[in-house]
């Protein structure tokens, strides 16, 4: 198996394993608003942003230890910005 990593595509696509398990938690906790693509994002900004060095165990411990409320949190407020700048435009 070739896990060369060329991309943010191809990390994610690599992690995409450990975003489904996490979603599959929050829907279970009714946060069925909440997408892989959104634990994703969130991690991304909020987690890794000025890190350095992560391995790949890291990043799925990240994935699957990050609270469920800040992953809510951040994905209402994503939904909230992008009905506010529709009604804007």
């Amino acid at each position: 198996m070739n896990n060369e990593i060329n991309s943010l595509k191809d990390l994610y696509n690599l992690l995409l394993p450990a975003l489904k398990s996490k979603r599959r938690e929050m829907n279970s906790l009714k946060y069925t608003y909440v997408k892989e693509i959104d634990i994703w994002n969130y991690i991304k900004e909020n987690i890794w942003q000025n890190s350095t060095n992560l391995t790949l165990g890291d990043m799925v411990s990240d994935i699957l230890n990050t609270d469920n409320d800040l992953i809510g949190g951040y994905v209402a407020r994503q939904i909230t910005e992008s009905r506010t700048n529709l009604h804007e435009e």
